[in-house]
């Protein structure tokens, strides 16, 4: 098992991970090796970096020349062409012992499954998908996770921003220099429903405890405070 220095937060044991292939285990992260089979082009080989708010992302290797990263697992499982798709769980696979097993038997879904059983039981069951936010200067648009309260927070203040520039780009060092994605890419957005999806009630949120903030003034947040406060 590959370790990364510094202090890191344990996500999962040792005994737990020593089986599966490729492990690295980061700040905030454990990240390993994945799979998806096609029939008719053969398995697809990836990277699944699973954090501890139960975000997941792949890293697609399954040419020298893909550039495909931070894809959803049904992002990757449609970018492989899996013949039978919509079924992450259990068609994206890592290997254990050297044997293929898929997600849904392994422990690397425990986040995952337990953000989902909390936003359910709080009565919501919108994932945010990706937002897009362009640069006042160069036009071109960088993408923002919405996974947790904090990346919510950042896409919001980009959004209010309106000089809001690709140097303020929250995730890494960015310049207008650097290539904008590519309009293929752009539609996987993170919609549990459909990788492509354009919109749905699955993925569009109108306003929830995760997307408005009490501190902020802004018209969208006091309105859904102010009608969120109890009588």
């Amino acid at each position: 098992m590959e370790r990364e220095c510094g202090s890191k937060k344990t996500l999962f044991s040792e005994e737990e991970l020593q089986e599966i292939s490729g492990v690295i285990v980061g700040d905030d992260y454990v990240e390993v090796m994945c799979g998806c089979t096609s029939h008719r082009y053969g398995d697809a080989i990836a990277r699944l970096r699973v954090f501890s708010d139960g975000d997941l992302q792949i890293t697609c290797q399954c040419t020298p020349a893909c550039h495909e990263d931070k894809l959803s697992p049904a992002a990757f499982e449609k970018h492989s062409e899996r013949e039978t798709s919509r079924n992450w769980r259990n068609n994206v696979w890592v290997f254990i012992e050297g044997d293929k097993v898929p997600l849904s038997k392994t422990v690397l879904l425990r986040y995952y499954n337990q953000t989902l059983k909390t936003n359910n039981s709080n009565g919501s069951k919108v994932i945010h998908r990706d937002e897009f936010v362009g640069c006042s200067r160069c036009g071109k648009e960088r993408r923002f996770r919405l996974r947790s309260r904090g990346e919510c927070r950042e896409h919001h203040d980009a959004l209010a921003e309106p000089n809001w520039k690709c140097c303020d780009y929250p995730y890494h060092k960015i310049t207008c220099e650097e290539e904008e994605e590519r309009v293929s890419r752009k539609v996987y957005r993170g919609c549990t429903r459909s990788p492509s999806c354009k919109g749905c009630t699955s993925c569009v949120c109108f306003g929830c405890n995760l997307c408005r903030f009490s501190d902020c003034n802004c018209q969208t947040c006091l309105d859904f405070t102010t009608n969120t406060k109890p009588i």
